[in-house]
């Protein structure tokens, strides 16, 4: 089955339970807030075949449910609006 990951990063808590079951999958910013690393966090790359393994392991030790997966990947973020003149 092909998932998509990504990281509902106003949900992480910079636990840091994610990088230890899954640390090439997932990587933290300057504050410690995780994102999915092989897309940059956009949910647009599957999670490899040989590591969905760890990817249902960090999903299901998230205490905070902020790892997000689905079948398709997830939608492109709408553009920054410009501010009007």
């Amino acid at each position: 089955m092909t998932l998509y990951a990504k990281v509902q990063q106003d949900a992480c808590i910079a636990c840091g339970l994610c990088q230890l079951a899954a640390p090439s999958l997932f990587s933290y910013d300057a504050n410690g807030i995780a994102s999915y690393a092989p897309d940059h966090n956009t949910g647009s790359q599957p999670v490899a075949d040989v590591a969905q393994v760890a990817f249902k392991l960090a999903y299901t030790r998230c205490p905070t449910h902020a790892i997000k997966r689905s079948n398709q990947p997830f939608p492109a973020p709408p553009p920054p609006r410009r501010p009007e003149l």
